[in-house]
Parts: C-alpha cells; structure tokens; sequence
C-alpha cells in the first residue's frame, strides 16, 4: 500500500507538468484549427535554454523559468510569423508536414549546437529537498514542478476564460471571419496564441530539468503525452487537456509501480476507453 501511495503521489506531481505541457496545444488547436506536431520539440528547446541560464550564467532553473518562457515565446511568435501562417488557410496535410519538419530542423539544429550527449542540472536550489508525510516522500524538484505548473495552468486558464483579450481569443476560435466583422484581428490573436503556448512550454521546460536529463529527444515523450492529453480532454478544451494531463501522470505512476515498460501503452489505453464511451472527450463538445 505504501508503494502504490508513493507512485500515485509521483504521478500526481508528474501530471500536472503534463497538464501544463498539453494546454498550450490544445490553445492553438482550438484558436488555430491546427496541431502543431513540434510542440514536444518546444519543450525540449525550452529545457535547453534553462540549461544554457545555469552552465554559462549559474543561473538556477528557478530562476530562469522568465527566461525560458520569453525565449520560447519569442521563438513561437517567429515560427508563426515565418512558417506557420502562410499554411493556416491550407490544407491539413501541408500543415501537418510544415510542423514535423519543424520537429526535425528542431531536432537537428540542437543537435548540432549541443550535440546528442545528455545533459543534467547538478545540484539545482531545490535538490536538496526531501518532505516525508505519512511514508509517502516527495523532492524538492517534484514539489516546485508541480506547484509551478499548477500556477501557470491557472495563470493561463484565467486569462483565456476571464479576461477580453481571452475571449476574443475564444472568438476567432469559434469564428474567425465573424469575428473579424466584429473589429478582432485574427492575425494578431494566432500569433498571440502562439505565444501563449510558447510561454506554456517553457515553463514547463524549465521547470521539467530538476527532474529530468535533457537530450536532443528530450521533447518527445511529452509531445506524446500532450497529444493524448488534447485528445483525452476534448480537442480545444483547456480544462479538459489539464485534467487529462493529471490523469495520465497518475496512470504512468501506477502502472510504472508493476508494468514499468508499458506506461505508454496504459496511456493509450485509458484515452480509447474514454473515446469508446464519450468521443468528444473528458472536456470537448460535440
């Protein structure tokens, strides 16, 4: 019992990264209409850039969280700019083969800068923590991790749902041409989507190397827990993705305890249960 406590503790903390991680694409998939394949890859970059803070500037990944969220919010407004809408209007496979070849020049210009050799933050603020409650133990990294994605999901929950730039974001979602009659410019709400989910992605990433090493491939775990968690929660759904994301770190926490090398499959799993019973998913409409 004491076991299963412990792995569902280390799911929870874990879930809620994924939370975070997954509602920056579903954001740009319900403003957009367009999934961005890279979006693990973000991750990744966002990790690194809290790597190049601490081994040039000794700057810890706490610290750099700002930092890494700017840079990524930067990159994600480039990429939008650049690439991503001149294919808005296109079709769904020009979309899809634009952003995995995103993934791949991500892939491979960090692999050139970096190299594949993995790297790892050495002895971070929070390293040094350990809280014991009732058996059940949780490190400093989890409890940051955790805490932090939970405030940013929140953070970025309260502004889409309560502010009126958020709802003129939820607008040109449902329909940009109405409203663009409304006096909304769509062009200026994708890009802030864009950098949004860029925001999202690196916090999540700095916040992920106290816990994680970091490798070229880094990203692309979570950008398949992400998918599964827009899926899992309802295409569009912010809520919806960051429940999902919740859940499945709980599932991989349990199911790493007896069947460590089927986590994945398990994830799968419980979203083809949720699909068979409710299609639109946990959070979306039909």
């Amino acid at each position: 019992m004491q076991d299963l406590l412990q792995a569902l503790t280390n799911g929870a903390f874990l879930g809620a990264v994924f939370a975070l991680a997954a509602v920056g694409l579903t954001l740009v998939f319900g403003v957009t209409n367009m999934l961005n394949f890279a979006h693990g890859d973000f991750i990744m970059v966002a990790m690194y850039a809290g790597f190049v803070c601490w081994s040039l500037a000794g700057i810890d990944p706490l610290i750099a969280i700002p930092i890494a969220a700017l840079t990524l919010a930067l990159v994600a407004v480039l990429v939008y700019a650049g690439i991503i809408r001149p294919v808005l209007g296109s079709t769904q496979l020009a979309q899809m083969v634009v952003t995995f070849g995103l993934l791949t020049f991500l892939r491979g210009a960090i692999q050139f800068a970096f190299t594949a050799t993995p790297r790892r933050i050495e002895d971070p603020i929070v390293g040094g923590i350990r809280v014991v409650v009732g058996g059940v133990a949780v490190t400093g990294a989890q409890l940051v991790s955790a805490v932090g994605a939970l405030v940013a999901t929140g953070a970025l929950a309260w502004f889409v749902y309560r502010t009126e730039t958020g709802r003129a974001l939820q607008a040109v979602g449902e329909d940009a041409a109405g409203a663009s009659l409304m006096g909304i410019n769509s062009g200026r709400m994708y890009g802030l989507t864009w950098a949004l989910a860029g925001v999202s992605t690196g916090v999540a990433g700095a916040l992920l190397i106290n816990n994680f090493g970091i490798d070229p491939l880094a990203g692309a775990t979570f950008g398949i827990m992400s998918f599964i968690a827009v899926a899992l929660g309802g295409f569009g759904s912010v809520f919806g993705a960051a429940l999902a994301g919740l859940l499945l770190g709980v599932v991989q926490g349990v199911v790493g305890l007896y069947l460590s090398g089927y986590t994945l499959t398990a994830a799968l799993g419980i979203y083809l249960l949720v699909l068979v019973v409710r299609p639109q998913g946990l959070r979306g409409s039909r």
